[in-house]
């Protein structure tokens, strides 16, 4: 089984759990625009259509199906983590860095 490293703070978390100690200082408040944000974060509500390569296409399709996923899912998720920063063009980052 692989065991995870905890930090001290998140054994003392767990121990309080799995124990029955521990007591969630979330209000009904923040639980209702926790569960809005999550809401909206994975509501598919607009509708694109792009052209793309045939070459591309297929490069995504495969990808998709060796995650297990559906192919627009996956475009959906690449979008998704661009437009919020988390996912970078690593050849670009590398030229900024030679050329510097």
């Amino acid at each position: 089984m692989n065991m995870v490293k905890l930090s001290k703070e998140e054994q003392e978390l767990l121990d309080s759990v799995e124990s029955g100690d521990f007591e969630s200082t979330l209000t009904e408040t923040r639980k209702e625009e926790l569960e809005a944000a999550a809401t909206n974060t994975f509501k598919k509500d607009k509708r694109i259509n792009i052209r793309i390569s045939s070459r591309d296409l297929t490069a995504v399709q495969s990808r998709a199906s060796e995650e297990g996923i559906p192919y627009q899912t996956l475009v959906s998720s690449i979008i998704h983590k661009y437009v919020s920063g988390s996912l970078r063009d690593i050849a670009a980052n590398k030229k900024r860095q030679d050329d510097a």
